[in-house]
């Protein structure tokens, strides 16, 4: 029943603007998110065939994601966006995921094989492409995100660690590179990754479809940046983020309401 209802849609839709529909674009369609150079350390591996065979043009799939992240972090391409030149992605054979370093205007990406051999376990390209997609949501955030100020850094503040880690799974599970399932129970926001990164998206399904872009650039306009103070910056002065932080918990089921 579901598929007859979007399939007679669909051609209400094209019989309405037979002629005169063109694709939706957005300022973000040509946005120069950087000059992709993919880097092939394991080409002898089966995680490097199973990679080519999914991904056969990963300069292209890269700046799609990209662009992809930056809509989801941004308002436009007329903000205060890290101007990334360069971003070198390297899929190599080691004991990990994926780890993002340098710092625009030429950042790295390392992608492990061994980690995409782990995800065909199944034989499943849709599984595979599932999650180095979400993978790359996550580590190209890193580089396009805007960082707190006046607190220390990644390494020395936690809050500053659980902001960063936090947006970054946000921009994964908004952009489709997490499901419920993979939501943690329970915990802190100030454990970062999942656990602020599902909360960060709650915040944008039921209180600011732009949450996430404010929060992201309140880290230059709150000096020194504090989670409570963004938080009242851009849902307003009456909130508080463990209150947020308590409602998310009831509304998800992790703790009843002890207030009523």
């Amino acid at each position: 029943m579901k598929k007859t209802i979007i399939s007679i849609c669909f051609c209400l839709s094209i019989t309405s603007f037979a002629g005169s529909w063109k694709q939706a674009t957005t300022p973000w369609d040509t946005y120069f998110a950087g000059k992709i150079e993919f880097v092939n350390e394991a080409p002898d591996t089966k995680g490097s065939e199973i990679y080519k065979a999914i991904i056969p043009n990963p300069e292209q799939y890269i700046t799609e994601q990209a662009r992809k992240v930056l809509e989801t972090l941004y308002f436009s391409p007329e903000d205060s966006i890290p101007g990334i030149e360069k971003i070198t992605y390297t899929i190599k054979d080691y004991n990990g995921i994926s780890a993002k370093s340098g710092a625009p205007p030429h950042i790295n990406i390392a992608y492990s094989t061994q980690w995409v051999e782990k995800s065909f376990t199944d034989n499943d390209t849709a599984k595979v492409d599932y999650e180095t997609r979400g993978v790359l949501y996550h580590e190209l955030t890193h580089g396009y995100q805007l960082e707190p100020q006046g607190i220390g850094t990644y390494g020395t503040n936690k809050t500053f660690w659980a902001m960063i880690e936090g947006v970054a799974d946000a921009v994964r599970y908004l952009n489709g590179g997490f499901t419920l399932e993979d939501r943690p129970k329970g915990g802190n926001y100030m454990e970062g990754y999942r656990k602020a990164g599902f909360f960060f998206a709650w915040l944008v399904q039921t209180k600011d479809p732009d949450f996430l872009r404010k929060f992201n650039r309140s880290t230059l306009e709150i000096i020194p940046w504090s989670f409570n103070g963004a938080i009242k910056q851009v849902l307003g002065k009456q909130y508080n983020i463990d209150d947020l932080w308590q409602e998310y918990m009831v509304a998800m089921g992790d703790e009843t309401d002890t207030k009523h």
